[in-house]
């Protein structure tokens, strides 16, 4: 079970009123240091935000010599701490006076990538997550903890997770609320279409947000044996900015750096599939204008696989009759070529399956033994033969 990003917009708040911990567990790039931003936002509270990856043992309590009265802060109503000019420490003393200032705000700390931290890491925030104090600091009720966490393979559902993570102390998962994030392609279309700035444009590129439209499935991918990079919420974010970019660039250099550009955010497969979809300026063929036009092989070619057959499949199943006539079965051999062997054999047998569509294509060769429906149906034969053969 897993909870979208608008899900839990209005359960982590819940979790927090709850006097909770909630641990939001999810991929990395589906956005849950944005979550966090906007459950702020929602809540009216000051936000601060450590990444636990990045912090080193001894950053909380550790205190570095030579200290004078002057390096301690004294607070009010929540004891001293030593304030020392980086790590936990220094947020710590941001977090209490912004608390003794400000009583009656909500403050949020946010302790992002936490089990990507060393285990002695982890282990210097038992206390401030658990037990809300450090040494003889105590945390200010107004301060609400979330922990963000890349999943690990002890956790229920991520059995094949390959993140470098430090597994959680069993005390941690104990005593916070794991929420798990999923990614929703209709939530995230929802807000890339969304107007920004003054000049209202869609907060994604419209080619982005058209190629996810067509392909649902692309904004997330998992991990793949041979390829590092694969696509995710947060990597469509900064192909989208690129675009912006490359999008001012002379046509034919756009080509050039497209595929690379791409592929370096979302990994050769999908980086070229959408390399091409922007050369083609997301055209989106129609086979009544395949049916009717010449001239169109140049863009059936810079579809995928999968949608040159879906096209030659529709034309197949709602205008048959038009194989049977030459001018149909000429343009019809024209794509034909341009598809896999694979998808042709696909394809013929689908045309096969029609006993009506075959005796009209064998009548009208057999009274024009030269004309364009003898072709196709000769080439069809053939096709068949090779598949047979295949198997």
């Amino acid at each position: 079970m897993a909870l979208t990003y608008q899900q839990l917009l209005i359960t982590v708040p819940l979790v927090l009123r709850a006097g909770n911990v909630p641990s939001i567990v999810g991929e990395a790039g589906l956005g849950k240091s944005a979550l966090v931003e906007e459950v702020a936002k929602k809540m009216d509270a000051k936000l601060y935000t450590t990444v636990v990856s990045l912090s080193e043992k001894g950053d909380l309590a550790i205190p570095v010599p030579p200290l004078t009265s002057d390096s301690f802060v004294e607070t009010k109503n929540h004891g001293r701490l030593a304030n020392v000019q980086f790590g936990y420490s220094e947020t710590l003393v941001s977090i209490v006076r912004y608390a003794e200032e400000n009583p009656n705000r909500a403050i949020i700390w946010f302790l992002d990538e936490f089990n990507r931290g060393p285990q002695s890491v982890q282990s210097e925030l038992m206390n401030l997550v658990l037990q809300r104090q450090i040494n003889s600091l105590r945390l200010p009720e107004t301060v609400k903890i979330v922990i963000a966490e890349n999943p690990d393979n002890t956790m229920e559902g991520f059995e094949n997770s390959e993140y470098a993570v430090s597994t959680g102390d069993a005390a941690i998962k104990d005593r916070t609320v794991r929420l798990v994030m999923a990614s929703s392609t209709n939530e995230w279309l929802e807000w890339a279409k969304k107007p920004r700035g003054q000049d209202k444009r869609s907060q994604i590129n419209p080619l982005v947000i058209e190629y996810l439209t067509q392909y649902p499935s692309r904004l997330v991918q998992p991990h793949q044996f041979g390829s590092d990079l694969t696509p995710t919420p947060r990597a469509w974010e900064r192909v989208s900015r690129n675009l912006d970019q490359l999008q001012k660039l002379p046509g034919k250099v756009q080509a050039q750096l497209a595929p690379d550009l791409f592929s370096g955010d979302l990994g050769t497969e999908i980086g070229v599939s959408f390399a091409k979809f922007v050369q083609a300026h997301g055209v989106r063929l129609k086979v009544s204008d395949m049916i009717n036009q010449a001239g169109l092989e140049t863009d059936f070619q810079q579809l995928e696989e999968a949608d040159k057959l879906s096209l030659l499949r529709e034309w197949v199943r709602k205008y048959p009759e038009t194989l049977a006539q030459n001018s149909g079965a000429a343009n019809f051999s024209s794509y034909l070529t341009g598809i896999s062997p694979d998808g042709q054999y696909s394809l013929i047998q689908q045309v096969g399956e029609d006993d009506e569509l075959l005796n009209k294509m064998y009548n009208t060769a057999k009274e024009d033994p030269a004309g364009a429906v003898a072709e196709l149906y000769e080439t069809g034969a053939q096709i068949a033969t090779y598949g047979d053969r295949g198997e």
